[in-house]
């Protein structure tokens, strides 16, 4: 078996990979906190998050706070146990000796 199997294509892209991070560690996160967070734009961060949402890696819930419209995604089950073999993955490719 590849040492190579387990990483996964959908976490390719460093923004992808941003998003879990963040979302691994926190319940949820909205549209302008992820902005901050991974010094994205607009449209990037939401093709990513519409990358991740299509593979069932996160969900995404639509708000209203007040009168602004709120956007926030929280992880899947399937998308922490993806992320956990994709992090894996990656950490026996970097031990491998």
């Amino acid at each position: 078996m590849s040492i190579i199997n387990n990483i996964n294509k959908v976490f390719d892209h460093r923004i992808r990979l941003g998003i879990m991070s963040v979302l691994m560690v926190n319940e949820y996160a909205d549209f302008n906190t992820l902005k901050d967070l991974l010094g994205a734009t607009d449209g990037n961060l939401a093709s990513h998050t519409k990358a991740l949402e299509k593979a069932d890696y996160i969900t995404v819930e639509k708000q209203f706070i007040g009168r602004k419209p709120n956007t926030r995604y929280a992880t899947t089950k399937l998308g922490k146990t993806a992320f956990n073999k994709h992090i894996e993955a990656l950490e026996k490719l970097i031990n491998k000796q």
